[in-house]
C-alpha cells in the first residue's frame, strides 16, 4: 500500500458511510477498497474483478464488485468516468488533486494532466456568470503518438504503388 495513513482514513470514511446507510461492513468490501487504493490507474469493474480473482480472493463475486463500486462512488472515495462510448472507468479520488483527462480514441489510453489555467477559467466564468463552481470535468479526445504512427503505417500500406515506366 502506497500510503498507509491515507488508506486508514479512507477505511474509516467508508466504515462510517456504511454504518450511516445501514449497510454491512464485509471483508469483501474492504478488500475491494484496498485493491482500489493500491492502484494508480484508471480501471473498469471487470479489470478490478479479474485482478481480485488473480490475488486469490475467490469469494468476491462480480455483483459485490459492482455494488461496492457504487457505494464508493456515493461516498466520494472513487470517481466514475464515462470516457466516450467506453464502459465506465473508475479511479480513487480521496486526497487526489483535481485533474483532467486526455483519452486516445483508438487504444482508449487515458492520460491525466493538471493545468492551473483551467482553475483560472473556472473561477473567472463563475464570477462572470454569478455561479459558485463546485466541480468540473474536462475530457479531451484525440489520437496518442503510438496510434498515430500505426495509422500512418496503415495508410502507407493501403496506398497502391504506381507502376514505374
Amino acid at each position: 500500500m502506497e500510503n498507509e495513513a491515507v488508506f486508514n482514513e479512507v477505511k474509516n470514511i467508508f466504515s462510517a458511510y456504511l454504518e450511516k446507510k445501514g449497510q454491512r461492513k464485509t471483508v469483501e468490501r474492504f478488500l475491494i477498497l484496498e485493491e482500489i487504493y493500491s492502484r494508480s490507474d484508471h480501471f473498469d469493474a471487470e479489470v478490478l474483478y479479474f485482478d481480485l480473482k488473480q490475488k486469490k480472493h475467490q469469494n468476491i463475486s462480480r455483483a459485490t464488485v459492482y455494488n461496492t463500486l457504487d457505494l464508493l462512488v456515493s461516498c466520494d472515495l472513487v470517481k466514475k468516468h464515462q470516457f466516450g462510448k467506453n464502459q465506465a472507468q473508475y479511479e480513487k479520488s480521496y486526497g487526489y488533486k483535481q485533474h483532467d483527462h486526455i483519452i486516445c480514441v483508438d487504444c482508449k489510453k487515458v492520460v491525466e494532466f493538471c493545468d492551473p489555467r483551467i482553475h483560472q477559467i473556472k473561477t473567472m466564468m463563475g464570477d462572470l456568470l454569478n455561479f459558485t463552481i463546485t466541480h468540473h470535468s474536462l475530457n479531451l479526445y484525440g489520437v496518442c503518438g503510438s496510434c498515430r504512427i500505426k495509422r500512418e503505417e496503415a495508410a502507407k500500406e493501403e496506398k497502391p504503388t504506381k507502376p514505374s515506366k
